[in-house]
């Protein structure tokens, strides 16, 4: 009986010894996934490519980007840690839409970046977009705003740069008029990107809204339409976003921080 009681006491102390080895294993573990998950966040190398164009075709009113669909991601990646690098067709300052630059159109976000210094620098002195290597980066972020319709829908270096990031399987996401670059962007077998592909981006009603049918020079849903794409929106300025593989799209200016999820899950 003492015999059985002994090895009793024996088995009791090994099983604990050997839960608190298997506890302390576990939470290593789980430390380790942490430090893995946080190296991996500071680590992404993201660029931001905006429009140069400043003209709102024939109006004599300015376009630009869209400040909103610029900061809102760019808080939203910026605080996880990633670095981000900004690029223009043309290098220097990028020009910002008026419209998105008033009271009516503030956000948290706009707010933050009218106070950044910082941010406000690096969009005073952008990249010059045909110099960007592909290579460095682990995506790309093209915000929206009408100037992108007249340029980046016809900048070579930046289908170039987009048809790169896909190849590479690398997240490519567009908010708003953004969609609009892919317009050109082609799959290796020269069929359209976007063809076969769930989309969305800003609506010909939304168009219709702002006063711009036939100031734009393309439809942005017409056209992703005529390319193949399986596109989809909600009603007028409702927040939407669309993944399908790596390419991420919004709807509108509240659709940013959506797309930014988005790209931020895809990077995980």
């Amino acid at each position: 009986m003492k015999t059985l009681k002994t090895l009793a006491i024996a088995f009791t102390i090994i099983t604990a010894s050997s839960c608190k080895d298997v506890k302390q294993e576990t939470i290593s573990e789980k430390v380790s996934e942490v430090k893995t998950e946080l190296k991996k966040q500071n680590d992404m190398k993201i660029l931001f490519v905006l429009t140069s164009h400043d003209k709102l075709g024939d109006t004599g009113k300015k376009t630009g980007f869209w400040v909103e669909e610029f900061a809102s991601p760019y808080y939203t990646l910026l605080d996880k840690g990633a670095k981000i690098t900004i690029a223009t067709p043309k290098g220097g300052a990028a020009p910002i839409d008026p419209s998105s630059d008033s009271p009516d159109a503030a956000t948290a976000s706009t707010d933050r970046y009218n106070k950044d210094e910082d941010a406000k620098s690096k969009i005073a002195n952008t990249e010059v977009l045909a110099d960007m290597n592909p290579n460095d980066f682990d995506a790309v972020f093209y915000p929206g705003g009408h100037g992108p319709l007249w340029d980046l829908t016809n900048d070579k270096a930046s289908v170039a740069l987009i048809e790169a990031f896909d190849r590479q399987e690398k997240p490519i996401a567009f908010v708003c008029h953004a969609p609009a670059v892919l317009k050109d962007v082609k799959n290796a077998d020269g069929t359209a990107l976007v063809k076969g592909k769930r989309v969305t981006g800003f609506s010909n009603s939304e168009e219709a809204a702002v006063g711009l049918t036939e100031v734009v020079p393309l439809l942005l849903e017409d056209m992703l339409i005529e390319n193949g794409a399986l596109y989809s929106n909600l009603d007028q300025w409702k927040p939407y976003a669309v993944q399908d593989g790596n390419l991420i799209t919004g709807q509108n200016p509240a659709s940013s921080e959506l797309v930014a999820e988005k790209l931020l899950e895809s990077l995980k």
